[in-house]
């Protein structure tokens, strides 16, 4: 969990407000110095602040960096026999150097692993306790001469200080942790959605034209005085094209399949005489039909085709009606075929599957069944807004 790839711009962004807040507070700070020898303190807290503005970068890192520079600032302090100005706790540390602690101790506990953050925790506090150590002889030959310090209540504000920078961190990683489980599920949702559209436009567009040339095939075994050379080459010039649009689909996003034109019935049209079926077609619609949900429209219609061709034998009739009402296009393809047994080229059993999500995607209804008493039965009604 070592957000060691973040980058600068990020993290200026993250952090601006803690780098603010610690510059605000050092140099407030600057104006209790009442010795030349007192601006000394000044090099080390900022030093410490930089460290935990810095420490999203590298946790674990910033927390033995913070440690030693803590320590560093305390001794030459004490060597310089000069308190820190004005002083937290009993002596040996400012509000900015505890402020930078807690906000390192926050970054680690939230961003590395469970081991790295207790001891690098247990660090930052050994130097806090140190630095107050090394600061106690400076300060109480100053101001403790008089009274006694309440170590009890000192010792109390620093486990509460310590209890708020580690429930901080276990709060912002509880919420990274829910952040990365939910961005994980929207990935696969969508990686699904993706791989549904793509297995459906390979079925229903693909799928059409390979069992077209299977049909003609077969139509030119059973009578060999049928040219049907033609009809299968057409209709594997129109599989590779479909083919490369769906290629075009996993590469760029474009759409897959022949898109529809401003006229969906010239579309459906165009199906039924390509499909070498018997159609009768009947139109009646009253609204104007998004191309969007014609292309839809277009491809359950396809299917059908498809199917009747694969399933039916015998079929002398195909009815395929479009009509709207009340802002709903209602499609009904029906075929009186005779179920053939063995499907034409097999089947995988996914068309009804496909046509069924496309209607529901739609926010529609679907239906497939046996008529009476032969024959098939397709019906989709589709909200047209």
């Amino acid at each position: 969990m070592e957000s060691t790839d973040l980058n600068w711009r990020l993290l200026a962004k993250r952090q601006w407000p803690l780098a603010l807040s610690l510059t605000g507070i050092v140099i407030a700070e600057t104006g209790s110095i009442s010795t030349t020898a007192g601006w000394w303190q000044i090099p080390g807290a900022l030093v410490i602040c930089a460290i935990s503005v810095l420490a999203p970068r590298r946790p674990f890192d910033a927390a033995l960096a913070a440690s030693f520079a803590i320590v560093c600032a305390a001794l030459y302090m004490r060597l310089l026999g000069v308190a820190f100005e004005p002083h937290f706790f009993l002596s040996g540390v400012t509000v900015s150097i505890t402020g930078a602690a807690m906000a390192t101790i926050a970054v680690l506990v939230r961003e590395s692993s469970h081991g790295r953050a207790v001891a690098g925790t247990l660090l930052v506090v050994a130097a806090m306790v140190t630095a107050e150590v090394l600061g106690w002889p400076v300060v109480s030959a100053v101001e403790y001469r008089e009274w006694e310090p309440d170590a009890t209540s000192y010792l109390f504000g620093a486990c509460i200080m310590l209890v708020l920078a580690v429930g901080t961190g276990l709060y912002f990683r509880a919420r990274d942790n829910e952040r990365a489980s939910q961005l994980a599920a929207s990935v696969a949702a969508a990686q699904n959605s993706e791989r549904m559209a793509l297995a459906r436009e390979l079925h229903d567009v693909v799928a059409h034209y390979v069992t077209a040339i299977v049909v003609h095939a077969q139509a030119g075994q059973l009578n060999r005085d049928v040219d049907v050379l033609p009809s299968i080459a057409a209709s594997g010039t129109e599989a590779l094209t479909a083919m490369r649009r769906l290629v075009g689909t996993m590469r760029d996003g474009e759409s897959a399949g022949p898109a529809a034109s401003s006229s969906l019935m010239d579309d459906v049209r165009a199906l039924a005489a390509e499909s070498g079926l018997p159609v009768r077609l009947s139109f009646d619609l009253q609204d104007a039909v998004p191309q969007e949900l014609a292309r839809s429209v277009l491809r359950l219609v396809q299917e059908s085709l498809t199917n009747t061709q694969k399933h039916a034998a015998a079929v002398s009739s195909v009815d395929v009606s479009l009509s709207s009402s009340d802002g709903v296009l209602h499609l009904a393809v029906l075929d009186d075929g005779v179920a053939s047994g063995v499907p034409v080229g097999g089947s995988g059993g996914y068309g009804l599957v496909g046509m069924r999500e496309r209607a529901e995607l739609l926010g529609g209804t679907f239906s497939a069944g046996r008529r009476e008493p032969t024959g098939w039965t397709v019906r989709a009604d589709l909200p047209i807004s």
